[in-house]
């Protein structure tokens, strides 16, 4: 029978396979990342107070004019906000593009070290340099942007240890069915980190914006050691059998199909296959043990590259992410320069934007799970992305309004890059292509998170450039644009499972 009408693994059979192991692992994995995700907002929610902390006090004329000049004015970097504002762009780019490279780095550290062990250092360093940058430096009224710089770059490398892993883990523990439903639930994380980040922040900013490094980095550091007592990063450490082998035990034949489009008619005997597994060569009989069972093996950096839909995904995470990101940083500071609405009231009002993500993500991946296919969801969603950017740029002066709208708009950017992010790197890391290679996950995964970092770091200083030169409104002609060029990067896999799904239907009807 064609592969498009198989039987698929159902939901319940799924549900029902769960232990309390799993949901200890959803939980920790969650809000580990959550943690992560929380001091980044924390800088992006307290821009304004940096920016006026390094601007001169003497372009106030109502401010006092203290004497002597050098004592008093010591932190003022810039001579005008726009420089700052030049500068905390420059930031987000420098602290993305260390990301990114440590994106591609950690993914293949992640599938040759313990996972945890690499997880709970990044973890805790990260918190330790956050601590060090808000915190530390303003309470030894220290100011040097090279020194800004040097700690951003740190952090970017640290905190790219965290997306690899927990996606690798996850994969680990939840196989292909439902895994839609259940990564669009879990990629909830990084908009949870977003408001937990946003509510930590506002809660203290009244006392100085270094209260808010200081609360999240302490959380985070907690957290990290949290992750190393408790963390399992495979159901074999505690007995129980991978999860595509448990399914394939039980007959469920598409359980390791990936849904990025692979080809439903090839035929069901892969050992017939001489391209069934790009690691076909690097497999001696020295890798099998007892049981005549394939011990995995880590894939290479190129070989993961080279994987069906790893590339085309991996560039139209880069424009979504540039945009997904820029709502990220700038969305605070854009409320608060716009409409001159209060910093803690930006921070907490762009908490909607992350509310519509966490809705979106799951919604799209719970349909994704249901058609078997990734790629029309995705264009679908992305379609009315550029309808809600082209409304919310026109928002007017109303908190209300401007929270539904920044919903909708955070459903249909912040729910795709989600499934990016998340399910769709699981399917790229542990499709038929690699089979018998569990350790594909962290690098595949970091493959798609590096890239659409390098894009996103590209973005944070066009942002900051094209709103001092333009204004806001071309901000968001340049994400109409980005979200454009999202949909032609996944066009090719969109036209070969559109006609996967209209075929299937052909030969439902041929079968009565």
């Amino acid at each position: 029978m064609p592969g498009a009408l198989r039987r698929q693994p159902t939901n319940k059979n799924c549900m029902s396979q769960f232990t309390h192991h799993h949901i200890a692992v959803f939980l920790l994995t969650f809000f580990s990342y959550s943690l992560l995700h929380a001091s980044r907002k924390t800088f992006s929610n307290v821009k304004v107070s940096i920016s006026s902390q390094w601007t001169p006090s003497c372009l106030n004329d109502s401010a006092l004019n203290l004497e002597p000049y050098e004592l008093w004015n010591s932190s003022h970097l810039f001579p005008d906000e726009k420089e700052a504002t030049l500068f905390l762009g420059t930031l987000d780019t420098i602290f993305l593009f260390s990301y990114a490279v440590g994106l591609f780095v950690s993914g293949i550290v992640g599938d040759r070290l313990n996972m945890r062990w690499v997880l709970s250092f990044g973890m805790c360093s990260s918190a330790l340099v956050v601590f060090v940058f808000g915190t530390v430096t303003e309470w030894l009224h220290f100011y040097n942007k090279w020194f800004y710089c040097s700690l951003w770059i740190v952090n970017g490398l640290l905190q790219s240890t965290g997306w690899p892993c927990v996606v690798a883990v996850m994969g680990n523990w939840f196989g292909k069915a439902g895994r839609g439903f259940v990564f669009g639930l879990w990629s909830a994380c990084a908009s949870v980190g977003n408001i937990i980040g946003a509510f930590l922040a506002s809660s203290v900013l009244q006392y100085g914006y270094e209260y808010a490094f200081l609360v999240t980095a302490s959380v985070q550091f907690a957290g990290g050691i949290i992750v190393f007592f408790g963390l399992v990063i495979s159901p074999k450490e505690v007995g129980l059998p991978d999860v595509d082998k448990e399914v394939d035990d039980k007959g469920e034949e598409g359980a390791r199909e990936p849904l990025i489009g692979g080809n439903d008619n090839e035929n069901e005997d892969d050992d017939d296959d001489p391209n069934y597994s790009i690691q076909a060569a690097d497999l001696s009989s020295s890798s099998r043990n007892v049981n005549n069972e394939l011990q995995p093996q880590a894939i290479g950096f190129f070989q993961a590259c080279c994987l069906p839909g790893v590339m085309l995904y991996s560039l139209a995470y880069a424009c979504l992410k540039l945009v997904n990101y820029s709502f990220f940083f700038w969305l605070p500071f854009y409320l608060s320069s716009k409409f001159k609405w209060k910093e803690a009231e930006a921070d907490q009002l762009s908490i909607w934007y992350d509310v519509g993500g966490i809705i979106g993500g799951t919604i799209q991946g719970l349909i994704s799970d249901m058609l078997q296919k990734r790629a029309p969801v995705l264009a679908c969603s992305l379609i009315l992305a550029v309808a809600c950017l082209f409304g919310y740029s026109r928002s007017p002066d109303s908190k209300p309004i401007n929270a539904f709208l920044m919903a909708l708009t955070g459903c249909f950017i912040g729910g795709p890059s989600n499934m990016i992010s998340s399910a769709i790197s699981a399917d790229l890391g542990r499709q038929e292509m690699v089979k018998g290679s569990s350790e594909a996950l962290a690098t595949v995964t970091g493959i798609v998170d590096g890239t659409g970092s390098i894009g996103a770091a590209l973005g944070q200083y066009l942002v900051s450039l094209i709103q001092e030169n333009l204004g806001w409104m071309w901000d968001f002609y340049f994400f109409i644009l980005m979200i454009s060029l999202t949909v032609v990067f996944i066009t090719p896999l969109l036209v070969k499972e559109v006609s996967m799904l209209l075929e299937a239907r052909r030969l439902r009807r041929l079968t009565g």
